[in-house]
């Protein structure tokens, strides 16, 4: 049965995937309102009309009072090394405030959709993948009414900041993409259809717990 979004919150609004979110949680008939977790004020959320915007300038300022009374909480939170400037400064970003957002989510009855990625591991030998790793391992430790993890290989489209190699990656895949079939698991995909999982999530989750890896994101319609 397709239930109703209602309210939402959002962390990382104004991202790829977070801005792609917002769009999608406007045209969804059953959600009201969704509240904006942002650091400054955004005029691109202002032309929203259901988006109210929370300014904070420190994410972990978020207490229990702003989170509550939200159906869905979802986290689209993220980073790079090069844009955090250490290995801390991303960490500080990708766990630890990811995890304190997650914590509120937990004492309250709403669903929380985490923004992951594919090949997140806590034992990889990559930064990265570790750090989204112990994220999920974290929240899966915690008890939420409903939890989503959203794992998506490489997103295609234009970021604010430049990623060197996500960019040649993307350039090389569209020269490329007709020879893709859509059952190879690594193929990118598009924030669009990201935020579109999680909006279906949100709405026809019926488990507990749901991953939905790449393959997922690419079926979703």
């Amino acid at each position: 049965m397709t239930k109703s979004i209602k309210s939402s919150i959002v962390i990382g609004a104004t991202g790829l995937v977070g801005l792609a979110l917002i769009r999608a949680l406007e045209n969804e008939t059953s959600c009201e309102n969704i509240t904006a977790v942002v650091r400054t004020f955004s005029p691109v959320l202002q032309g929203y009309k259901k988006v109210q915007q929370l300014i904070l300038a420190d994410f972990l300022m978020l207490n229990d009072r702003d989170v509550a009374n939200h159906s869905h909480a979802f986290s689209c939170l993220g980073t790079t090394l090069k844009k955090a400037g250490s290995k801390a400064n991303f960490y500080d970003v990708d766990y630890f405030i990811n995890a304190h957002f997650a914590e509120l989510v937990q004492q309250t009855d709403a669903h929380y959709l985490l923004l992951s990625a594919m090949g997140a591991n806590d034992h990889s030998a990559f930064f990265y993948n570790r750090v989204k790793g112990e994220l999920e391992s974290y929240v899966k430790s915690l008890d939420f009414n409903q939890l989503s993890l959203i794992q998506p290989s490489l997103l295609l489209g234009e970021r604010a900041e430049q990623r060197f190699l996500e960019d040649h990656v993307q350039k090389l895949y569209q020269r490329l993409s007709h020879f893709v079939p859509n059952s190879f698991k690594y193929k990118p995909v598009t924030p669009e259809q990201v935020a579109h999982t999680m909006v279906a999530a949100a709405l026809n989750q019926t488990a507990k717990f749901e991953t939905y890896d790449n393959l997922a994101i690419q079926k979703i319609k």
